[in-house]
């Protein structure tokens, strides 16, 4: 593992923030952090509470692994490239699609990208979609802000909407149907093996996701060949869709009557101990430090072909 790019830069490790996925967030830059000191790099770990960014003095490169709002909004990448810093992952306008569920089905919906049938809800209005049916807050992560309804009962529908509400004005009704759930990471141009999850009681919540045995991960996912190529390919190009930078994790439904549907596109895919990319990456033979660097990597060449362009749009003028 070729390193030498990185022994110039003062490399910190942002996590935490002000969102609801806090804690996830630390997990996944402990994680990074310990990874990259143990390469021999200069890495400093900063907790980031509210919505200000001091960063240490003399960093050349952030390694963020701020889950959902402030650090994958596109927020935070808007002020480090305010002040010239490159950063990990997608950019600005990815971001900000990909955290947004509904604008991004909108766009998976322009460009023949396959996802389940949805309606926008706000305040005061009632899914007029058959049960069963899934509630989701659109710009929440880690299963937060999800209510999986499958009777047809007032009172369960209400409390589902008024859960999904507490996280904004408008939500996400979409189509509930019985399949494999999938996940595949994208990293640069390569697509990473898929993996099956399969979650301890059928569903994969916040407490399945994170907690140790909450759910098996199948890795390469047990699907046909044709089944696979098909699911990478659709993968990818939902990725590609939204504009994602350098790497991302893309959740599918693999339907039991054949049909795909793409949930999201997770531009900060969690790196904790049970995390889904880091399973699948060692898989297709990058340990959890290689993953790091060459995320690291991927954002560098991203980073410098962007500040490229722009002066060069620039001083064409």
């Amino acid at each position: 593992m070729d390193i030498s790019f990185l022994q110039d830069h003062k490399i910190t490790v942002l996590m935490g923030g002000p969102g609801v996925e806090r804690e996830v967030s630390l997990s996944s830059g402990a994680a990074v952090t310990k990874a990259l000191l143990t390469a021999g790099l200069s890495v400093v770990p900063c907790e980031v509470k509210g919505r200000d960014l001091m960063l240490p003095r003399g960093t050349t490169f952030v390694m963020n692994m701020i889950h959902g709002t402030f650090g994958e909004d596109g927020e935070l990448q808007g002020l480090l490239e305010e002040q010239g810093i490159a950063y990990s992952g997608a950019g600005v306008e990815a971001s900000r699609l990909a955290i947004n569920k509904i604008e991004s089905k909108k766009r998976f919906l322009k460009d023949g990208i396959p996802t389940a049938p949805f309606e926008i809800l706000r305040p005061g209005e009632f899914p007029s979609l058959v049960v069963p049916f899934v509630v989701k807050a659109p710009k929440e992560g880690s299963a937060l802000g999800i209510y999986i309804v499958k009777e047809n009962d007032p009172a369960v529908i209400k409390a589902a909407l008024e859960g999904a509400f507490e996280y904004g004005s408008e939500i996400l009704v979409e189509e509930f149907f019985l399949g494999k759930e999938l996940t595949v990471g994208i990293l640069g141009d390569q697509v990473l093996p898929i993996i099956e999850i399969q979650a301890k009681d059928g569903i994969y919540n916040y407490q399945n996701k994170y907690s140790p045995h909450g759910s098996r991960h199948l890795i390469p996912a047990p699907l046909d060949p044709l089944m696979t190529e098909k699911v990478k390919e659709i993968a990818l190009a939902a990725h590609r869709s939204l504009g994602v930078e350098v790497y991302s994790r893309v959740d599918i439904i693999l339907g039991q009557d054949g049909r795909i549907a793409v949930l999201e596109v997770n531009t900060i895919p969690g790196m904790t101990e049970t995390s889904l990319l880091p399973d699948a990456a060692r898989v297709f033979g990058l340990d959890f430090t290689a993953l790091c660097v060459r995320v690291m990597e991927l954002s560098l060449i991203t980073r410098k072909k962007y500040k490229d362009s722009t002066h060069h749009d620039c001083s064409s003028l």
